[in-house]
């Protein structure tokens, strides 16, 4: 089957065709690092990571880009807030991004180029949009009239009038048209500053993908990504300037993924109810932010519903509570701080589980693997795994359908699980076979989605470390139970040793016996 994406230029699904296959150049906006990156960010680059792992696994040699916007008016307020130079902030920020997607699986692009590394280029094709009569000059400024572009509009499927009503534009009366951009914009004191033809000053903001996606990719390209945010103005602005530049199609393709609501309401800085990667990974395994990301088709919203919670008291709290910081329940008031870290995530707590479980499947196969005999040959349920395996790569060649492709991966674990539980009477060579092609499938998922790629006792243990975290439990108090335990069944007391396996139980650890001994797990 083909390869179908949805389109945002033409609106529907098309089957996917590159411009020299099995090449692909494929470009996603990346960020501007000046803060922390929150759920928004991390899905986003979760959801391009997929597409460029699934490409690849299907044979094409993809060639991805993405950027970091390393200059800009962000950047400079921030470096000023804190009184560091701008350089300094930006570096910063690109290591905290890298450290939340290498938590996160996302695969690092083949090219990751800087702003402030391309400031040539980008001053070249400003030169060219004025030498074309697409851009202007006005006080050291130069802007992109968008006017002079009759297709302006088409991404986001408006017209210039509607765009205009509906704009949030700076007033500027230089401009000759209030949706015109900048290209580039004239230095102020103190700020970072090239020199160019029109003065120094520094890029706009719309420029820099044009120039740097051009640059790696051609000046026509298969796909470009982004969040929804970015279809108007930022996308539809790439798409103007790049083929006033150049008098040729931009991108064949672009996609985007739905934003990410809190609570049913659109994520973001100003409502206060964003949160940051580095919050969840302080309190849930990252794993599980990825695995709950893909349980939603990219192009949909994605709910994240929150339970408020009492830091003091941990008993539920309203909206109004929460946002007056007081809690009815033990009257006692509390840091804006302490608020956020005390709420739960309950989709997170779930997904948490359901790797648990995964990771507790591909560990049963891997101890299959290694007591049994060696050997390939006849495998049982065969047409059930193959089926798995063609649902999987039928899920994903639908517009990279990640919620569906999941699903056959939980039904390979109850697959898995099933053959494991039912081995008795089996020649071990049958058993091993088995075991065999279903951990390659596995492992065929694990490649695609970036799931389950750990060392499944690892994963485990860090599984259940983070549950002990939300409960506040401490693993040495569990060990100590765990040796009463032990010696009131030495001493065939089982009463006792009852009651502490049922104290565990209802804390959440569950206790596991085994003739190599009492291992434990909390139980999501």
């Amino acid at each position: 089957m083909t390869i179908q994406i949805y389109n945002t230029l033409s609106n529907r699904k098309e089957p996917f065709q590159p411009l020299s296959p099995p090449r692909v150049g494929m470009y996603v906006c990346g960020v501007t690092v000046y803060d922390m990156c929150h759920v928004g960010h991390a899905r986003a680059y979760v959801s391009a990571d997929v597409v460029y792992r699934y490409l690849s696994y299907r044979g094409f040699q993809v060639t991805y880009v993405r950027n970091f916007t390393d200059v800009d008016d962000k950047i400079i307020r921030r470096a000023a807030e804190l009184g560091v130079p701008t350089r300094e902030l930006s570096e910063r920020f690109i290591r905290e991004f890298y450290d939340d997607m290498d938590a996160l699986f996302v695969r690092r692009p083949q090219v990751e180029p800087k702003v402030t590394e391309h400031i040539p280029e980008i001053v070249a094709m400003v030169q060219r949009l004025l030498e074309r009569g697409h851009a202007y000059v006005v006080d050291g400024d130069v802007y992109f009239d968008v006017r002079s572009f009759p297709m302006y509009g088409r991404l986001s499927g408006r017209n210039l009038d509607d765009m205009k009503a509906g704009a949030r534009v700076e007033v500027d009366e230089r401009k000759r048209y209030a949706l015109d951009f900048a290209l580039w914009k004239a230095s102020k004191p103190g700020e970072p500053a090239w020199d160019s033809p029109w003065g120094p000053g520094r890029p706009g903001w719309h420029i820099e993908c044009s120039t740097m996606s051009s640059k790696y990719l051609g000046e026509t390209f298969d796909l470009h990504g982004g969040g929804k945010d970015l279809v108007f103005p930022h996308h539809e602005n790439e798409i103007a300037q790049s083929e006033a530049a150049s008098g040729k199609p931009f991108v064949k393709v672009f996609f985007h993924n739905g934003f990410v609501n809190i609570d049913k309401e659109k994520m973001s800085k100003s409502l206060g109810n964003f949160f940051t990667i580095r919050e969840i990974r302080e309190r849930y395994d990252p794993e599980a932010l990825r695995l709950f990301i893909l349980t939603t088709h990219y192009r949909s919203p994605i709910n994240f519903e929150v339970e408020l919670r009492c830091p003091s008291c941990g008993g539920p709290l309203s909206a109004d509570a929460y946002q007056a910081r007081s809690c009815p329940g033990c009257g006692k008031d509390f840091e804006t701080e302490a608020g956020r870290r005390a709420v739960r995530f309950p989709a997170l707590e779930e997904a948490q589980r359901r790797l648990v479980y995964l990771y507790e499947t591909r560990a049963r196969l891997s101890r299959a693997l290694g007591s049994l005999a060696t050997g390939m040959g006849e495998i049982l349920r065969a047409e059930e795994i193959e089926a798995l395996r063609a649902k999987f790569i039928e899920a994903m060649d639908d517009d990279f359908n990640a919620a569906a492709a999941l699903a056959a991966l939980s039904d390979a674990a109850r697959l898995a699980n099933e053959v494991l539980d039912n081995k008795a009477g089996r020649s071990e060579t049958l058993v091993v076979s088995t075991a065999q092609r279903l951990q390659d499938l596995f492992g065929v998922f694990s490649e695609v989605l970036g799931l389950l790629d750990r060392e499944p006792a690892a994963a485990l243990d860090s599984l259940s470390r983070r549950a002990l975290g939300a409960r506040a439990l401490d693993p040495a108090e569990i060990e100590r139970l765990i040796g009463e335990r032990n010696a009131a069944r030495k001493r065939k007391d089982f009463a006792e040793a009852d009651r502490i396996r049922n104290q565990l139980l209802q804390q959440g650890i569950e206790l596991m016996d085994s003739p190599q001994g009492t291992r434990w797990r909390a139980k999501g």
